[in-house]
Protein backbone atom coordinates (compact mmCIF):
# COMPACT_ATOMS: atom_id res chain seq x y z
CA UNK A 1 0.00 0.00 0.00
CA UNK A 2 1.49 3.61 -0.85
CA UNK A 3 0.88 6.98 1.41
CA UNK A 4 1.01 10.42 1.28
CA UNK A 5 1.58 12.82 3.88
CA UNK A 6 -1.69 15.01 4.61
CA UNK A 7 -0.37 18.41 6.82
CA UNK A 8 -3.21 20.00 8.43
CA UNK A 9 -1.71 21.64 11.42
CA UNK A 10 1.24 24.22 11.25
CA UNK A 11 0.60 25.19 15.07
CA UNK A 12 4.57 24.54 16.09
CA UNK A 13 7.05 26.05 18.06
CA UNK A 14 8.80 29.52 16.84
CA UNK A 15 5.63 30.23 14.22
CA UNK A 16 5.04 31.95 12.27
CA UNK A 17 8.71 32.09 11.44
CA UNK A 18 9.26 28.43 11.63
CA UNK A 19 6.32 27.11 9.61
CA UNK A 20 8.22 27.47 6.00
CA UNK A 21 11.95 25.46 7.49
CA UNK A 22 9.69 23.26 9.21
CA UNK A 23 7.25 22.69 6.02
CA UNK A 24 10.05 22.03 3.99
CA UNK A 25 11.45 19.54 6.07
CA UNK A 26 8.69 17.69 6.57
CA UNK A 27 7.67 17.89 2.59
CA UNK A 28 11.68 16.29 2.13
CA UNK A 29 11.19 14.01 4.78
CA UNK A 30 7.93 12.94 3.40
CA UNK A 31 9.79 12.18 -0.22
CA UNK A 32 12.95 10.12 1.32
CA UNK A 33 10.38 7.89 3.45
CA UNK A 34 8.79 6.95 0.16
CA UNK A 35 5.63 9.23 -0.01
CA UNK A 36 3.89 9.05 -3.23
CA UNK A 37 2.40 12.54 -2.89
CA UNK A 38 2.29 15.54 0.01
CA UNK A 39 -1.07 17.32 1.23
CA UNK A 40 -2.07 20.60 2.65
CA UNK A 41 -5.94 21.27 3.60
CA UNK A 42 -7.76 24.06 1.69
CA UNK A 43 -9.05 26.40 4.75
CA UNK A 44 -8.59 29.86 5.85
CA UNK A 45 -9.55 28.90 9.43
CA UNK A 46 -8.07 25.98 11.14
CA UNK A 47 -10.85 23.76 11.43
CA UNK A 48 -12.69 23.17 14.97
CA UNK A 49 -12.68 19.76 15.56
CA UNK A 50 -8.76 20.32 15.30
CA UNK A 51 -8.03 23.07 17.06
CA UNK A 52 -9.18 26.57 17.44
CA UNK A 53 -10.08 28.52 14.49
CA UNK A 54 -7.82 31.14 15.39
CA UNK A 55 -4.53 28.71 14.87
CA UNK A 56 -2.12 29.15 11.98
CA UNK A 57 -3.64 28.10 8.49
CA UNK A 58 -2.11 29.00 4.94
CA UNK A 59 -3.30 29.42 1.96
CA UNK A 60 -3.03 26.12 0.30
CA UNK A 61 -1.92 26.54 -3.25
CA UNK A 62 0.65 29.33 -2.03
CA UNK A 63 2.08 26.89 0.04
CA UNK A 64 2.16 24.36 -2.39
CA UNK A 65 4.06 26.19 -4.91
CA UNK A 66 6.46 26.83 -2.46
CA UNK A 67 7.00 23.01 -1.91
CA UNK A 68 6.93 22.56 -5.62
CA UNK A 69 10.41 24.35 -5.41
CA UNK A 70 11.74 22.06 -2.51
CA UNK A 71 10.83 18.81 -3.67
CA UNK A 72 11.40 16.58 -7.02
CA UNK A 73 9.33 13.29 -6.94
CA UNK A 74 6.20 13.35 -4.67
CA UNK A 75 2.53 14.59 -6.38
CA UNK A 76 1.38 18.17 -4.75
CA UNK A 77 -2.50 18.99 -4.06
CA UNK A 78 -4.81 19.92 -1.54
CA UNK A 79 -7.17 17.41 0.70
CA UNK A 80 -9.48 18.69 -0.65
CA UNK A 81 -9.73 22.21 -3.06
CA UNK A 82 -13.31 23.67 -1.43
CA UNK A 83 -15.22 24.36 -4.66
CA UNK A 84 -16.74 27.91 -3.45
CA UNK A 85 -13.49 28.82 -2.92
CA UNK A 86 -12.21 29.82 -6.48
CA UNK A 87 -13.45 30.87 -9.37
CA UNK A 88 -13.47 27.49 -11.51
CA UNK A 89 -11.48 28.99 -14.29
CA UNK A 90 -8.83 30.56 -12.08
CA UNK A 91 -8.91 27.21 -10.14
CA UNK A 92 -7.40 25.56 -13.50
CA UNK A 93 -5.03 28.00 -14.01
CA UNK A 94 -4.06 27.57 -10.82
CA UNK A 95 -3.45 23.91 -10.97
CA UNK A 96 -2.02 24.24 -13.80
CA UNK A 97 0.73 26.79 -12.46
CA UNK A 98 1.52 23.95 -9.45
CA UNK A 99 1.54 21.54 -12.55
CA UNK A 100 4.09 23.61 -14.99
CA UNK A 101 6.06 24.67 -11.86
CA UNK A 102 6.52 21.07 -10.28
CA UNK A 103 7.22 19.56 -13.05
CA UNK A 104 4.19 17.55 -13.67
CA UNK A 105 3.13 16.76 -10.08
CA UNK A 106 -0.41 18.76 -9.51
CA UNK A 107 -3.28 16.68 -8.66
CA UNK A 108 -6.87 18.43 -8.09
CA UNK A 109 -8.33 17.20 -5.15
CA UNK A 110 -11.82 18.82 -5.15
CA UNK A 111 -14.91 18.65 -2.26
CA UNK A 112 -18.30 20.61 -2.20
CA UNK A 113 -16.53 22.56 1.48
CA UNK A 114 -18.38 22.71 4.58
CA UNK A 115 -16.75 24.68 6.82
CA UNK A 116 -19.19 27.86 6.99
CA UNK A 117 -17.67 29.77 9.49
CA UNK A 118 -14.50 30.81 7.37
CA UNK A 119 -17.03 31.35 4.13
CA UNK A 120 -19.15 34.14 6.84
CA UNK A 121 -15.97 35.21 8.36
CA UNK A 122 -14.43 36.27 4.91
CA UNK A 123 -17.50 37.32 3.00
CA UNK A 124 -17.77 34.10 0.87
CA UNK A 125 -20.99 32.95 -0.44
CA UNK A 126 -21.85 29.63 1.07
CA UNK A 127 -24.50 28.49 -1.32
CA UNK A 128 -27.28 25.58 -0.01
CA UNK A 129 -25.06 22.13 -0.29
CA UNK A 130 -27.32 20.73 -3.40
CA UNK A 131 -26.10 23.99 -5.19
CA UNK A 132 -22.75 23.51 -4.01
CA UNK A 133 -23.01 19.93 -5.79
CA UNK A 134 -24.07 21.61 -9.15
CA UNK A 135 -20.96 23.77 -9.12
CA UNK A 136 -18.65 20.74 -8.14
CA UNK A 137 -19.74 19.38 -11.20
CA UNK A 138 -19.45 22.18 -13.56
CA UNK A 139 -16.20 22.90 -11.82
CA UNK A 140 -14.88 19.27 -12.84
CA UNK A 141 -16.25 20.27 -16.31
CA UNK A 142 -14.67 23.52 -16.63
CA UNK A 143 -11.09 22.38 -15.51
CA UNK A 144 -11.70 19.19 -18.20
CA UNK A 145 -12.21 21.49 -21.20
CA UNK A 146 -9.55 24.32 -20.35
CA UNK A 147 -6.81 21.60 -20.35
CA UNK A 148 -8.25 20.05 -23.35
CA UNK A 149 -7.72 21.31 -27.15
CA UNK A 150 -11.42 23.03 -26.50
CA UNK A 151 -10.96 27.21 -26.11
CA UNK A 152 -14.52 28.08 -26.60
CA UNK A 153 -17.07 29.16 -24.74
CA UNK A 154 -18.57 27.02 -21.22
CA UNK A 155 -22.39 27.54 -20.74
CA UNK A 156 -23.24 26.18 -17.30
CA UNK A 157 -26.34 26.86 -14.84
CA UNK A 158 -23.55 28.49 -12.29
CA UNK A 159 -20.84 29.21 -14.54
CA UNK A 160 -20.27 31.57 -17.81
CA UNK A 161 -17.28 30.94 -19.65
CA UNK A 162 -16.60 33.05 -22.88
CA UNK A 163 -13.35 31.25 -23.27
CA UNK A 164 -11.68 28.38 -21.91
CA UNK A 165 -7.74 29.34 -22.85
CA UNK A 166 -5.45 28.11 -20.74
CA UNK A 167 -1.66 28.54 -22.05
CA UNK A 168 0.34 26.70 -20.99
CA UNK A 169 -1.00 24.03 -21.11
CA UNK A 170 -0.32 21.32 -17.61
CA UNK A 171 2.49 18.94 -18.12
CA UNK A 172 0.45 16.09 -17.12
CA UNK A 173 -1.57 15.20 -20.21
CA UNK A 174 -4.29 14.06 -17.89
CA UNK A 175 -4.02 16.07 -14.54
CA UNK A 176 -5.76 13.51 -11.85
CA UNK A 177 -8.48 14.37 -10.45
CA UNK A 178 -9.54 13.38 -6.90
CA UNK A 179 -13.11 14.20 -5.54
CA UNK A 180 -13.44 13.67 -1.67
CA UNK A 181 -16.33 12.27 0.19
CA UNK A 182 -18.77 9.17 0.45
CA UNK A 183 -22.04 10.33 -0.19
CA UNK A 184 -23.46 7.82 -2.37
CA UNK A 185 -25.92 9.52 -3.99
CA UNK A 186 -24.19 12.49 -5.24
CA UNK A 187 -20.14 12.32 -4.42
CA UNK A 188 -19.75 8.54 -5.36
CA UNK A 189 -21.69 9.30 -8.65
CA UNK A 190 -19.39 12.51 -9.45
CA UNK A 191 -16.17 9.94 -8.57
CA UNK A 192 -17.73 7.22 -11.25
CA UNK A 193 -18.66 9.98 -13.89
CA UNK A 194 -15.19 12.39 -13.68
CA UNK A 195 -12.46 11.26 -10.94
CA UNK A 196 -9.29 9.24 -11.46
CA UNK A 197 -9.80 8.84 -7.82
CA UNK A 198 -12.01 8.80 -4.40
CA UNK A 199 -10.84 9.29 -0.73
CA UNK A 200 -12.96 7.84 1.82
CA UNK A 201 -13.04 8.47 5.41
CA UNK A 202 -11.98 5.74 7.78
CA UNK A 203 -15.33 4.88 8.81
CA UNK A 204 -14.77 1.40 9.86
CA UNK A 205 -14.61 -1.88 6.96
CA UNK A 206 -18.02 -2.74 6.68
CA UNK A 207 -18.56 0.98 5.40
CA UNK A 208 -15.93 1.61 3.03
CA UNK A 209 -16.75 -2.12 1.82
CA UNK A 210 -20.31 -0.56 1.07
CA UNK A 211 -19.19 2.42 -0.50
CA UNK A 212 -16.91 0.94 -2.76
CA UNK A 213 -19.26 -1.66 -3.99
CA UNK A 214 -21.50 1.93 -4.52
CA UNK A 215 -19.04 3.16 -6.16
CA UNK A 216 -18.77 0.08 -8.88
CA UNK A 217 -22.35 0.62 -9.05
CA UNK A 218 -22.71 3.99 -10.35
CA UNK A 219 -19.15 3.23 -12.89
CA UNK A 220 -21.68 0.43 -14.35
CA UNK A 221 -24.16 3.37 -14.73
CA UNK A 222 -21.85 5.19 -16.22
CA UNK A 223 -20.15 2.77 -18.60
CA UNK A 224 -16.81 2.92 -16.84
CA UNK A 225 -14.20 0.61 -15.88
CA UNK A 226 -13.90 0.96 -12.10
CA UNK A 227 -10.20 -0.16 -12.23
CA UNK A 228 -9.95 3.20 -13.64
CA UNK A 229 -10.73 4.55 -10.02
CA UNK A 230 -7.75 5.17 -7.56
CA UNK A 231 -9.23 4.15 -4.17
CA UNK A 232 -7.81 6.41 -1.22
CA UNK A 233 -8.01 6.25 2.24
CA UNK A 234 -7.77 9.42 5.15
CA UNK A 235 -5.60 7.39 7.58
CA UNK A 236 -7.17 6.78 11.00
CA UNK A 237 -5.75 8.34 14.03
CA UNK A 238 -2.21 8.83 15.00
CA UNK A 239 -0.40 6.41 12.37
CA UNK A 240 2.97 6.48 14.36
CA UNK A 241 1.08 6.08 17.80
CA UNK A 242 0.55 2.25 17.62
CA UNK A 243 2.48 0.88 14.47
CA UNK A 244 1.50 -2.51 14.61
CA UNK A 245 -2.20 -1.79 15.18
CA UNK A 246 -2.44 0.84 12.46
CA UNK A 247 -0.46 -1.93 9.99
CA UNK A 248 -3.47 -4.00 10.86
CA UNK A 249 -6.39 -1.68 9.66
CA UNK A 250 -4.78 -1.10 6.60
CA UNK A 251 -4.20 -4.89 5.80
CA UNK A 252 -7.75 -4.72 6.25
CA UNK A 253 -8.70 -2.07 4.04
CA UNK A 254 -6.20 -3.53 1.58
CA UNK A 255 -8.01 -6.57 1.10
CA UNK A 256 -11.31 -4.20 0.25
CA UNK A 257 -9.07 -3.05 -2.20
CA UNK A 258 -7.43 0.59 -0.94
CA UNK A 259 -4.30 1.73 -3.08
CA UNK A 260 -3.24 4.11 -0.61
CA UNK A 261 -3.79 5.96 2.82
CA UNK A 262 -2.94 9.28 4.10
CA UNK A 263 -1.38 9.88 7.32
CA UNK A 264 -0.94 12.82 9.11
CA UNK A 265 1.53 14.09 11.40
CA UNK A 266 0.33 14.77 14.82
CA UNK A 267 1.44 17.38 17.79
CA UNK A 268 3.79 20.27 17.29
CA UNK A 269 6.88 18.46 15.59
CA UNK A 270 6.10 17.12 11.77
CA UNK A 271 9.45 16.48 11.67
CA UNK A 272 10.25 14.16 13.86
CA UNK A 273 6.55 12.46 13.67
CA UNK A 274 7.57 11.88 9.95
CA UNK A 275 10.96 10.63 10.97
CA UNK A 276 9.16 7.61 13.52
CA UNK A 277 6.64 7.12 11.03
CA UNK A 278 9.46 6.64 7.95
CA UNK A 279 11.21 3.64 10.52
CA UNK A 280 8.22 2.09 12.12
CA UNK A 281 5.61 1.88 9.83
CA UNK A 282 6.46 2.73 6.34
CA UNK A 283 7.55 -0.54 5.79
CA UNK A 284 5.17 -2.26 6.69
CA UNK A 285 2.92 -0.39 4.34
CA UNK A 286 5.00 -1.40 1.54
CA UNK A 287 4.06 -5.41 2.10
CA UNK A 288 0.70 -4.73 2.05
Amino acid sequence: MQFTIHVYSFTIPGEPESIAPTLARTARLAEEAGATGVTLMDHWFQMEQVGRAEEPMLEGYTALGYLAGLTERVTLGLLVTGVTYRHPGLLAKIVTTLDVLSGGRAVLGLGAAWYEREHRALGVPFPPLGERFERLEETVQICRQMWSDEDGPYEGRHYRLVETLCRPRPIQERVPILIGGMGERKTLRLVAEYADACNLFPAGIDTVRHKLEVLDRHCGDVGRDPAEIRRTLQGPGDAAKDPDRFLGTMAEYAELGIESVSVSPHGPDPVGWVERFAEQVAPGLAEL
